[in-house]
């Protein structure tokens, strides 16, 4: 009897907890997404003298929105463990980000594990399904610059088109950096079966952990960004990097996300937080954009062996609960990335500050016109 009472208690505390988050993300989102666009519209003479002025405003609004989200898991114990290369130093290079997709958590975490990296989130560009442009999220996601691909092979040449001329008007002239996308076209449990079967089909490697990447989008980010093809792989990604930051890309970046017990988190579980407090690992790995192949064959080689040693990578980890260490080295070192109580708080009361702002304006306005 007692047991049942107490699992009846923690499941109302559950379920509590479950409505209060849910109530208040929703007067998050209320107050925030309209602040932000309402103060874009009222900055569009701005925008007409100074375009650059007001690409870095909405940058900053744009990484405070995302910060907003990332506090949400945050605030329930979701906390983010790096591994490998430290991506601080190319932070202002332009850079491809790939990683690997196995629920809408992913986009989570990378929005809360980048958040410590300089300028990037302010000035990255998303690829993402089309579905996102029907959230909360979309229409911020479109002022900002993102491109929202569909799938399938019915849409894959006009999608590609569409990319490309979305890349040559957007990525420069709105000063981006990084650019970040899911190569395996869709979640882990939805494309693994049809992975493996492509596999055994053309005596391609057998994945558990990651699908076979598609090349398209890759293919045309690489050569619409990359600098100087040179024998046959794209110029730059040396020392030099202070020096390179107008010549196109300069790195690959290669993101794994896993998760504890390989149970992947999803974006019902970041709002309501039914589950404990948890750890998600991201396992960063940088390529020079020099060693990239830019042909179609070598470069979807190149590309399937990033998701082979993907597969490594998990396999490892969800074996010994941590990342295997670089070639060299005996022990993976790993730090705790952590997000700033105060500054998640300014960022919340500005929003809310904002809201009741715009709030009290439309309402003079309204009982002024109306």
């Amino acid at each position: 009897m007692a047991l049942m009472v107490e699992r009846a208690r923690r499941l109302g505390w559950i379920l509590l907890k479950a409505v209060l988050r849910f109530s208040f993300m929703v007067i998050n989102n209320l107050v925030a997404i309209p602040s932000y666009v309402l103060y874009l519209i009222v900055l569009q003479p701005v925008r007409l003298m100074d375009s650059d002025t007001f690409w870095y405003i909405e940058g900053v609004m744009f990484k405070w929105l995302l910060a907003m989200v990332s506090s949400w898991g945050w605030a329930a114990g979701y906390t983010v463990m790096e591994w490998g290369d430290d991506v601080r130093p190319i932070s202002e290079d332009a850079a491809v980000v790939i990683a690997n997709h196995q629920a809408t958590g992913d986009v989570c975490t990378l929005m809360m594990c980048l958040q410590d990296k300089g300028t990037v989130v302010r000035k990255m560009m998303w690829l993402m399904d089309h579905v996102f442009k029907y959230t909360n999220f979309g229409l911020v996601s479109l002022i900002h610059g993102d491109f929202f691909i569909r799938q399938g092979k019915a849409h894959r040449d006009k999608q590609l088109f569409l990319l490309k001329d979305h890349l040559d008007k957007y990525y420069h002239s709105r000063d981006r950096k990084w650019i970040v996308l899911f190569p395996e076209g869709g979640f882990l449990r939805k494309r693994r079966e049809t992975s493996q079967s492509f596999s055994k089909k053309y005596n391609l490697p057998f994945l558990k952990h990651v699908t076979l990447p598609r090349m398209g989008a890759t293919e045309v980010i690489l050569k619409s960004l990359g600098p100087q093809q040179e024998n046959g792989s794209l110029a730059g990604g040396d020392a030099t990097r202070s020096a390179s930051k107008s010549k196109g890309l300069q790195w690959v970046i290669d993101i794994t996300i896993a998760y504890t017990k390989a149970k992947p988190m999803d974006i019902q579980t970041w709002i309501l937080a039914y589950r404990s407090p948890t750890v998600t690992h991201v396992h960063y790995r940088i390529y020079p954009i020099k060693d990239v192949p830019i042909e179609t064959e070598p470069l979807t080689n190149w590309l399937y062996q990033r998701f082979v040693e993907k597969e490594e990578l998990l396999a490892h980890f969800y074996e010994t609960g941590a990342f295997p260490p670089p070639k060299g080295q005996k022990e993976a070192v790993s730090k705790e990335m952590t997000l700033d109580p105060v500054w998640l708080v300014l960022i919340q009361s500005f929003a809310f500050a904002s809201g009741y702002m715009w709030y009290n304006i439309l309402q003079y306005f309204y009982y002024v016109f109306f």
